[in-house]
């Protein structure tokens, strides 16, 4: 298990680091790497679902501690999967917005008389003005999302940690005390995780409310 753990672990790590290359990866070249990244990440999770098994058919003693090192794994690549979504999403909107302009650009305009004329300078103005509020939107939304998804995700791992130290307390008989106050601390974590999905789900709506 030790060594399909740090081959993991250092995919992750490699992910990651490519993952920076995304913005400075010219257009022909992007959806290459894109494909390669999906196609690592998919690696990574079947190597997960392989330490999810040894990591059952551990000893007791370290049964708990394999379990948790692998969430912590699953809950990086979790997060790389979703920044590359985000960024596949941004980058298929701004392929539209050029797409738009190149079309606005082409199109021929012409007048029913002499003394009719069409202010495009105005209308190329206008036009790219709104494409930057959309890009904001998009990268707003997207972010958003991208912390909503986190937040799912940690709520997830903190349950199954809460769970897991209750079993490790209960093995080794820690006094009620203890167990009340591990309890409490998961309802803090849970009171300030919703907190924060509420916060971001307001700002959110008022930037789709005054925005678009």
């Amino acid at each position: 298990m030790e060594t399909l753990y740090h081959q993991t672990n250092k995919q992750i790590h490699e992910v990651q680091s490519q993952m920076g290359r995304l913005e400075t990866t010219d257009r022909q070249s992007v959806h290459l790497l894109e494909n390669e990244l999906q196609a690592r990440i998919e690696q990574i999770f079947t190597h997960l679902e392989r330490l999810e098994i040894l990591a059952s058919k551990e000893p007791p003693s370290r049964r708990q501690n394999a379990k948790l090192r692998v969430d912590q794994l699953k809950y990086d690549v979790q997060h790389l999967q979703t920044a590359l979504r985000n960024f596949q999403h941004r980058r298929c909107a701004r392929e539209a917005q050029e797409r738009e302009r190149e079309e606005l650009m082409s199109r021929s305009f012409t007048t029913n008389d002499a003394d009719t004329s069409i202010p495009i300078d105005d209308t190329l103005q206008f036009n790219s003005s709104l494409q930057s509020a959309h890009r904001g939107m998009d990268d707003l939304l997207g972010s958003g999302s991208s912390i909503l998804n986190g937040l799912r995700d940690q709520r997830g791992t903190l349950k199954g940690t809460h769970k897991k130290m209750l079993d490790v307390a209960n093995m080794l008989g820690l006094s009620n005390t203890v167990m009340r106050l591990i309890e409490k601390r998961a309802t803090q974590d849970k009171f300030l995780m919703i907190t924060g999905m509420l916060i971001t789900c307001v700002v959110m709506f008022l930037v789709v409310k005054y925005l678009s």
